[in-house]
């Protein structure tokens, strides 16, 4: 029998490659869930409670010895929170939001282990340069943004737009290990030594 450490309650490919690269042996399945914010919801509100719907979601489809794992990203600029786009008018408007300015990117994890859940988010502020209507149309042609928070993937393409980050890379991209590999370590997941096994085995 092979050996699964948790279920990802997501279809994510970059969430599945960074727990791929922690050495840890899992199952995955996306969720599918209303991602409309609640009336006077904060982003950091959001994202916690999205992450924790989407561990329940995943439960009930799951062994009850099974940790789950869910996470969920949103973008912040200025007052105004980003999902995924809805099509391309939307990405464009996103685009445009986030040139020349600041942004924060919230993603928070859950984990759902007998009978336990157990929360962390990272926060990071991301500086993006100038983008040319021109680029942002050529953007959203490549394919990158469909599906991405804010409309932009920092690990592809969308890195060239990328000045600066203050905070976790890989929150970001939609999983922080280090926050992650903490709740994991709490119910008897240990990531490093998973690496290190799969390295040397």
């Amino acid at each position: 029998m092979h050996r699964i450490d948790l279920h990802l309650a997501s279809s994510s490919a970059r969430r599945r490659d960074i727990l791929e690269a922690l050495g840890l042996a899992f199952s995955w399945a996306g969720v599918d869930l209303d991602e409309t914010p609640l009336d006077g919801e904060s982003a950091l509100e959001l994202a916690q409670r999205l992450a924790a719907a989407k561990a329940g979601a995943a439960r009930a489809s799951m062994p009850e010895t099974t940790p789950i794992l869910a996470a969920d990203t949103v973008v912040v600029a200025g007052d105004e929170v980003l999902g995924k786009p809805r099509d391309r008018d939307d990405a464009l408007a996103m685009l445009r939001l986030l040139s020349d300015g600041v942004h924060e990117v919230i993603t928070a994890i859950a984990v759902e282990s007998d009978g336990r859940l157990l929360e962390d988010a990272s926060r990071t502020e991301v500086r993006f340069r100038a983008i040319s209507g021109g680029e942002a149309s050529a953007y959203w042609d490549s394919g990158e943004p469909h599906g991405k928070a804010g409309a932009y993937a920092i690990q592809g393409l969308g890195g060239v737009f990328v000045e600066s980050i203050a905070g976790s890379y890989s929150g970001v991209v939609g999983l922080p290990v280090f926050e992650t590999a903490a709740l994991l370590r709490r119910i008897g997941i240990q990531t490093l030594a998973s690496a290190v096994k799969r390295e040397t085995g």
